[in-house]
């Protein structure tokens, strides 16, 4: 397991089709709703790549908003996700927060995820809402100084 910041033309580009795979193929959102301006290289975020036997696995990005690291794009191909990849891209980006000094952490996640990110302390901040056709929670986790 290995966990990449995204810095080439192809990397950028596997970690799109993981996410085309992802969510417009398996789950359903339109392919116009799915990227956007933070999906080119010289964005102000921070694409991340997780790799299972040199293999692109999963993605994610962080970028700031209002202070804080907002988690996006997370997912993982169906046949990486029991190998305990999401917790292990969760927390490479959200150690690259913390090293740009950020210590409050917000995302989107799907509804039927929550458990997931409440295993590694995030707690559900909103009532349940649709983001793109899908049920979401806002959540947020804050870490020690």
């Amino acid at each position: 397991m290995d966990l990449q910041i995204v810095m080439t033309t192809e990397q950028l580009e596997a970690a799109k089709q993981i996410r085309q795979h992802v969510f417009v193929e398996e789950q359903g959102v339109l392919l116009a709703d799915e990227f956007d301006d933070h999906d080119v290289l010289d964005a102000p975020c921070v694409h991340v790549l997780i790799y299972y036997q040199q293999q692109p696995a999963g993605t994610g990005r962080w970028r700031t908003v209002d202070g804080t690291a907002k988690l996006e794009r997370i997912c993982l191909l169906p046949e990486y996700r029991q190998y305990g990849l999401g917790r292990i891209l969760i927390q490479g980006l959200e150690q690259q927060a913390i090293a740009e000094g950020l210590r409050h952490f917000q995302l989107h996640g799907q509804s039927q995820a929550a458990p997931f990110y409440e295993k590694l302390g995030y707690r559900i901040f909103s009532a349940e809402f649709l983001e793109d056709g899908i049920p979401h929670v806002w959540m947020i986790r804050e870490v020690g100084e």
